[in-house]
């Protein structure tokens, strides 16, 4: 057995508890969680490990390690035993992790739907001591499955609320974020408001890629200029594209699937954005031709080699 990656005497030999006849667990991992230091009885280390290593002993099963995570929170799988536990998990160390409670294995029903599918695809199990969660049996994976689509349900639910929130602001023409596009900042009241030293940036980055027709070109002369991006880093092709594909610079307000006009965000006229469009795509297609042309020729070469070797 190993404790946190440091060994112990094994004191149990595995009998097949398992509900395969063909592939039984043998080995099974204990993970153990308190949020608190001065957490009790019934909820301590200690006592969790001797809950779940009970469960092993009746199912025969032989305890490989023991992962501990001590006065971390439970809100997110970002603990450091558990990750570990996952990696054992990934290279087959063991087929089934015990644990003591749920909310001490995942608080939240995402996370243990989304870890439940994770280790599936490792073949590892979860079983648990108080509540009727165990993927070792046919009627508990059913259960389970139930329970995914409860997460399920609750983060479509979620994502509706938000989806619905996102589109009150953008009717009000609000800015659904902290951070605002290059050109602009955000008001007491969550509008846009132009900022015209921003703005005069934008518009240089049009002009100049209208004249260089390359992104990672418009990058490097920013940079020499000492022109920064929006959070005051350095320019590179993905940092252009996102000014270049943006339409709100032509007041063209899309938010949460709402699309409006507000002339009062418009830093650019729409000639100038639609003969950066123009040009963006048609150089786009132009490279795809000649790359279309390169593998062409790469093909027929290859097939003349392969001809001349064959003596055909």
């Amino acid at each position: 057995m190993m404790i946190d990656d440091q060994p112990v005497p094994r004191t149990m030999s595995p009998s097949g508890g398992s509900t395969d006849e063909d592939d039984p667990i043998e080995h099974a991992a204990i993970y153990a969680r308190t949020s608190s230091s001065s957490q009790r009885f019934g909820y301590s280390i200690g006592e969790q490990v001797d809950r779940c290593a009970k469960q092993c002993e009746q199912m025969g099963w032989t305890i490989t390690y023991v992962f501990t995570d001590e006065a971390e929170s439970g809100r997110n799988t970002d603990r450091p035993k558990f990750q570990e536990m996952l990696d054992r998990a990934r290279l087959g160390c063991f087929g089934v992790v015990v644990f003591w409670k749920l909310d001490r294995f995942c608080r939240s029903l995402v996370d243990l739907v989304k870890t439940e599918e994770q280790l599936n695809e490792w073949e590892v199990s979860l079983q648990s001591v108080t509540e009727y969660i165990d993927t070792t049996s046919p009627v508990g994976r059913f259960n389970f499955r139930n329970l995914a689509s409860a997460a399920e349900l609750e983060s479509d639910l979620t994502s509706q609320r938000v989806r619905m929130g996102m589109h009150g602001l953008a009717k009000e023409h609000k800015w659904p974020n902290a951070m605002p596009p290059l050109g602009y900042e955000k008001t007491s009241d969550g509008k846009l408001r132009v900022l015209d030293d921003e703005a005069s940036v934008v518009k240089t980055i049009f002009q100049l890629y209208l004249r260089e027709k390359s992104m990672p070109r418009v990058a490097h002369l920013l940079n020499e200029s000492g022109l920064k991006t929006k959070d005051g880093g350095e320019w590179c092709r993905p940092s252009v594209r996102k000014v270049l594909t943006n339409e709100i610079y032509t007041g063209t307000y899309r938010v949460a699937d709402f699309e409006e006009h507000v002339e009062e965000y418009r830093i650019l006229d729409d000639d100038l954005f639609a003969s950066v469009v123009e040009t963006r795509y048609r150089y786009q297609h132009q490279k795809g031709r000649m790359e279309k042309s390169r593998k062409k020729a790469k093909a027929k070469r290859i097939l003349s080699e392969y001809q001349e070797w064959r003596n055909l």
